[in-house]
């Protein structure tokens, strides 16, 4: 073989190779992760703990992420001490409101809701990492139309974003079942919950890319519900190697936002769920079940490994 045919095969093999590289990046399954809520160490003796644990292992997994904050999960000057180390350590800070009420109750106003978003958002706005995005308490976004389409013409006036998720989990679940597994005796069975739980993330982010995949046509850029918790703070480590072992690719939460799918706004009533699940009950999609993430769904199988305490069992 000549020179020039050998060029010409390596250029192939380039070429090749190339294709191959950007097919497995266009088909690969992207995520970013989000934290709600925080921390009061004035009612939880280990919040700090928790809080330097969960930001430790985003750091050694190579993560950033973005925590949106509820004065009522935060208390006052600790909590929100907390809070400013995720700014500190390169995350976002965005807005849960201050109260953390159910926009789809009957018993609260849209005006008493943008008080709730206001007062958050001064007690945050200060810190260097902040963006004027809301994720809705429970992920509801009213239960009329005039709560619905009035908060989404006060975040526009206001400069605001919505932040949603396209992968809700049962992540307070699993935390109160990790928290009353404390006693001595349940090391074997908190192991096997952290299995459990990791196990969980995986099957329900696979449930809403194919969701997203039959309502898109295509997988987007996810954002993934969970909570600054303890859980979380003993597992985050695991669950970053369990996704990147099945292929996933993980990005900040700011590019993930960038994705065309958060500015949908899905004609749905009650309004809010994963951004995904409103879109796809809008299209029609069969057997959606309702709530999305709930303890109902994944309590029998964890009752079946004996992994729920004995006062719940």
């Amino acid at each position: 073989m000549n020179g020039v045919a050998r060029h010409a095969n390596a250029l192939r093999a380039l070429a090749v190779l190339a294709f191959c590289l950007c097919t497995s990046l266009v088909h690969a399954q992207t995520l970013a992760l989000t934290f709600d809520d925080g921390l009061d160490p004035d009612r939880q003796p280990q919040a700090a703990i928790w809080n330097q644990q969960l930001l430790d292992g985003l750091a050694a997994a190579r993560l950033t992420a973005m925590i949106f904050p509820t004065l009522t999960k935060t208390g006052s000057v600790a909590g929100r001490a907390l809070v400013a180390d995720w700014s500190r350590a390169g995350h976002d800070v965005g807005n849960h409101t201050s109260r953390h009420r159910n926009l789809a109750s009957k018993k609260l106003t849209l005006a008493e809701f943008i008080a709730d978003v206001v007062e958050a958002d001064q007690a945050f706005n200060a810190l260097p990492t902040w963006r004027p995005m809301l994720r809705f308490p429970y992920l509801k976004e009213g239960d009329t139309a005039e709560k619905r389409d009035g908060m989404r013409a006060w975040l526009r006036e206001h400069g605001y974003r919505p932040a949603p998720v396209s992968i809700d989990t049962s992540d307070w679940y699993f935390n109160d079942l990790w928290l009353a597994l404390d006693q001595p005796g349940d090391t074997d069975r908190r192991t096997a919950l952290q299995r459990a739980y990791v196990a969980h993330l995986l099957t329900r982010a696979d449930y809403y890319d194919q969701l997203a995949r039959r309502t898109l046509n295509r997988s987007p850029l996810h954002v993934m519900l969970l909570h600054v918790n303890a859980i979380n703070a003993a597992t985050i480590a695991q669950i970053a190697d369990a996704f990147r072992a099945r292929g996933w690719m993980f990005v900040s939460p700011a590019k993930a936002f960038a994705d065309p799918l958060y500015r949908a706004t899905p004609n749905t009533l009650p309004a809010g769920e994963s951004v995904v699940w409103a879109l796809a009950k809008e299209a029609g999609e069969p057997a959606l079940r309702y709530p999305a993430e709930d303890a109902i769904y994944e309590e029998p199988p964890l009752r079946a490994q004996g992994l729920l305490p004995e006062a719940a069992r």
